[in-house]
């Protein structure tokens, strides 16, 4: 069977989006399908302002249209809602064609971070975008319900996954640091609330992994802190072997899949009480939640490693994708890609 997927995030950006699309399509070939990507590599793009490191296609339509229309793909799913979900999606309703999108951001409040636009005009800009899908997937059941509650339809949940080969117990060496060592991995900006970890007083040292648009500005506000920048592969899988707790302060992301490959390399996390970790922490077992990030971060520390190991082994990206696969569906017919997933490739 032939999909295709739409992303404007893809790389050298590093997100749970790119992650999660580019491991479903290695999966999907995998499993003898053929995937069509629609992504910015192949468009004129510009950055976001503020944000550099993301880019956005200019004016894809013409070219995303001549794309599918030379592809015509069996299922077509739409992983965001910028230039080239916005061009996939008018391809879509113009030839009658079925399709699916995923809900990865919460960018209603990510902008009402950055500027004075209401949350609930971006919602209802959201509704209207991914009204006509047959399906929408979101990351938990948490976010299932909150969308549920401002209107949206045919919500499906698809649970996040971890690459456990890579992910998993690899020992302390790799940071010659005073101990306990608590670490954050994923982008840093303001929406990921960085502040609310690094003000925290903690003993031991703080570790950040990642780069974003506040990264200068929070390493002079937070001298004390070790900021290692981008890493990738094996030397992040050492690294965050290296901590003993992972802190999660983001109170806005819809998952958080850098808590699952912290817990695959058996380490605890640290998190407020919401959506997100609500859906990926076992609270007492594999990470604390708490109001007061500190007193998450002193019960996680007590926390057993196995637990957090077994727990992420539970998340396959081959199941990941079997899940994905089942929610699509063919341009010939009503009947979910699962059940022709089995037909020789």
């Amino acid at each position: 069977m032939k999909l295709a997927l739409v992303t404007d995030a893809w790389k050298p950006q590093v997100n749970g989006v790119v992650t999660t699309m580019s491991n479903t399509a290695e999966h999907l070939l995998q499993m003898g399908h053929e995937v069509v990507m629609v992504t910015p590599e192949d468009h004129r793009s510009i950055p976001i302002p503020g944000y550099n490191e993301i880019r956005i296609s200019v004016f894809p339509r013409r070219k995303v249209f001549k794309l599918l229309d030379g592809q015509q793909p069996d299922t077509l799913h739409i992983a965001t809602e910028g230039p080239l979900g916005n061009a996939a999606r008018a391809w879509c309703l113009e030839n009658g064609f079925p399709f699916a999108t995923s809900y990865h951001t919460q960018f209603p409040e990510y902008i009402r971070m950055r500027a004075p636009v209401p949350t609930s005009f971006s919602y209802a800009w959201l509704r209207r975008f991914h009204g006509p899908a047959h399906t929408t997937l979101v990351r938990s059941k948490t976010q299932k319900a909150l969308l549920e509650a401002r209107g949206f339809n045919n919500l499906r949940v698809w649970p996040g996954a971890v690459d456990t080969a890579l992910f998993r117990p690899r020992g302390k060496e790799m940071l010659d640091l005073p101990r306990p060592i608590s670490m954050y991995m994923g982008r840093v900006a303001v929406e990921k609330g960085l502040d609310a970890y690094l003000g925290l007083k903690l003993p031991g040292s703080k570790v950040v992994i990642g780069g974003g648009p506040d990264l200068e500005k929070l390493k002079s506000a937070y001298p004390n802190a070790h900021f290692l920048g981008p890493k990738f592969g094996e030397e992040l899988a050492r690294l965050v072997s290296a901590a003993d707790v992972f802190v999660f302060p983001s109170r806005t992301d819809t998952l958080g899949l850098v808590m699952l490959e912290a817990m695959a390399c058996g380490i605890p996390v640290a998190a407020f009480p919401v959506p997100g970790p609500l859906d990926v922490i076992r609270d007492g077992s594999t990470g604390a939640m708490d109001d007061d990030l500190e007193t998450a971060f002193y019960r996680a520390l007590a926390m057993d490693p196995q637990a957090c190991i077994e727990f992420a082994e539970g998340h396959s990206w081959k199941h990941s994708t079997q899940r994905f696969l089942s929610s699509q569906r063919p341009r010939d017919g009503d009947a979910p890609a699962a059940r022709v997933a089995d037909r020789p490739a």
